[in-house]
Order: C-alpha cells, then structure tokens, then sequence
C-alpha cells in the first residue's frame, strides 16, 4: 500500500520528500554519532547502540517504501531508553565545549608550529645573509686577486690566509654554540628539577584543594539552588503579574468602548443641545411677536368702543340684503352663462356649416 501511496504521488512531491527524509537522516546520524562518541568515552558501546547507528545510516528509500524496514527499526529502538531534552543539551554543550578546546589547542598547536617556522625562517635569512656576505667577501678578496695574478705566490698565500681565518672563526662559533648547548643543559635540568619539586608539592596539595573545590562546589551549588527558589518565585510571580496585566488590559479595553460610547452619546447631546437652544431663541422671538401682537390687540381692545343696537341692528339688515342681492345676481350670472353658451354652441355651428358650404 505504501509503495502504491508514494507511485501516485507525482515526480516532484518524490524528490522533495526524499530530500526532506535525507535531511532528518543525516540529523539524526550526526546526533547519533555524538551520542556514541559520548557513550564510547563513558563505557564500552553496547549492541543496541550499534543497532542504532547502523539503522540511520541505512538508505532513506528503505525507510520511506518498506514497512518492514520501519518495523525492524521501530523494533529495535523500543528497547531503548530515550533521553530527554535537557541530556540531549548537556550532551551537545559538552561537545561543544570540548570541541572548542580542541579547537583552542589545535589553535595554539599551530601558532606553535608558525612561531618554529617563523624561528626558522629568520635563522634560514641570516645565515643566507652570512653566506651571501662570505660569497661577496671571497669574490672581492680572494677571485679578483687571482683573476689579476694568476700563478703568483701572494695569491695562494692569501687564499690560504682567507681559508685558515674561516676555519678560526667556524672553530670560535662551534665553541660559543657548545658552551651555549651547555648552559641550557643545565637550565633545561634546573627547570625539570624544579618541575618534579611543583608536581610533589601539588600531590601533597591535591587532596586538600579538592576538598576545597568540594566545599566550593557546595556553596555554589547551595547558591544555584536559591537562585533557581528566586527564579522559580519570580517566575511565578511574573505570571500573577501578567494575568494582572491582562485583567487590567480588558477592563481598560472595556473602559475605552465605554469612553467612546459616552463621547458619542455627549456629541449627540450637544447637538441636541444646539437644537433645543436654537429653537428656544425661535420661540423667544416668536413670544416677542406673540406679546407684541398681544399688546397691539389689548390696545385696539382698550380703544374700542361698542356701537348702539339700533345700528347694528341696521347693519345688520344692510348685510342680510346684501347677501340676497349677491344671490339674486349670481343667480343672473349663472343665467347669463348658459345663455352664451348656447349662443356659442350656435355660433360655432353656424361657423361649421359655413365652412361645408
């Protein structure tokens, strides 16, 4: 079924899981190789250690398209005892630190093995410096004196000369280097004695420094017990500190909404305000008119006088005809209007057969 599972899927999805699986492969065999180097270093490596190595070096093709593969691997490491994170870090921490001190001596191994070289370098350019002044010396005494008398007597004795002076002074180096040699004999055994006197010493002074590094390492430990206390508690009171945080996160988040809902609510009074405010100074001024009209009224009220009931009664008679003969002469109107109706109806059919005609 899997081998069907990985034939649908297609060409690119393949290589990109192969190269995903080949990446955790080598992770995990380079994890592997640091816990067996560390086993080695702490006891002899055990079979299922060995096992383990060698299932991750086995191919990822095998591990992807063969359950049987899987279940021999997942056999094999059930009986192990896996570790956990914090070994896992110790462990690379102490790789780490170790390979940086192997590091630190290849370091200072190589600026060792520079500064010999570096020695033996200006060692090589004094003495080709020598050499060089000898050449010239020889050219300039002894070859341009034989060149100009060839077969003179003066000529061999000064070669002579020249030769015997050397060998004094070759004789006179080798004397001064053996004397030199000697001396740092004597050094070298001065240092050695007092090295094999600081190595009695330290054995005598182990124990009692050990017991020392002992109580230190008590004291410090006791110290790493209360600092991780005062972790712990600030850890923990980090915690209060970030619920009470969040507590007054929500209620400020809460006042906020409640603080733009009001300013809304009072820019929605003031504007109601500014319209009751308007409309008052309008019925302001309309109670100014309304009194002033009042005042005109109550004036023309205390100036008016009743006329007599015979007058009025007059008037009143005068009115009543009044309306009678407005009656009598819509009367006429209305009359009169039906009459120049039918006469236009006349017109306008006599003004038709005009035309026919």
């Amino acid at each position: 079924m899997a081998e069907r599972g990985l034939a649908a899927l297609p060409l690119p999805q393949l290589r990109a899981q192969l190269r995903e699986a080949r990446h955790a492969n080598a992770l995990l065999r380079t994890e592997a190789e640091m816990f067996e180097k560390w086993y080695h270093k702490m006891e002899p490596c055990g079979p299922s250690l060995r096992l383990l190595s060698e299932t991750l070096d086995a191919p990822p093709e095998l591990t992807q398209t063969r359950g049987r593969y899987k279940s021999k691997l997942h056999g094999a490491t059930d009986y192990f005892v896996g570790l956990t994170v914090e070994q896992k870090c110790e462990l690379a921490e102490r790789e780490l630190t170790e390979m940086k001190d192997e590091i630190q001596r290849m370091k200072e191994d190589s600026e060792q093995t520079l500064q010999n070289f570096e020695a033996v370098i200006e060692e090589a350019d004094v003495w080709w410096t020598d050499v060089k002044k000898a050449i010239s010396d020889f050219e300039k005494d002894i070859i341009s004196t034989i060149s100009s008398k060839k077969g003179s007597i003066v000529a061999s004795e000064k070669l002579l000369r020249y030769m015997e002076e050397k060998n004094r002074q070759r004789d006179l180096l080798r004397e001064k280097l053996r004397l030199k040699n000697y001396l740092l004999k004597g050094y070298k055994k001065k240092l050695q004695q007092q090295l094999r006197q600081k190595e009695q010493m330290g054995e005598t002074l182990r124990e009692v420094r050990l017991q020392q590094l002992q109580v230190r390492n008590a004291q410090y430990q006791e110290k790493i017990d209360e600092k991780n206390q005062e972790l712990l508690q600030l850890k923990l009171t980090s915690g209060k500190t970030v619920q009470v945080l969040n507590f007054y996160k929500r209620k400020l988040q809460d006042a906020l909404v409640t603080s733009t809902s009001l300013m809304k609510g009072i820019c929605q009074r003031k504007e109601l305000l500014g319209k009751i405010e308007r409309e008052a100074a309008l019925v302001e001024e309309q109670r100014a008119e309304a009194e002033s009209v009042n005042w005109q009224l109550r004036k023309q009220l205390s100036d008016y006088s009743v006329p007599p009931v015979l007058s009025y009664v007059q008037k009143k008679m005068a009115v009543t005809d009044l309306e009678n003969s407005l009656k009598a002469w819509e009367r006429k109107v209305a009359v009169a209007e039906m009459s120049l109706q039918s006469y236009r109806r006349a017109w306008n059919q006599v003004k038709m057969s005009g035309n026919q005609h």
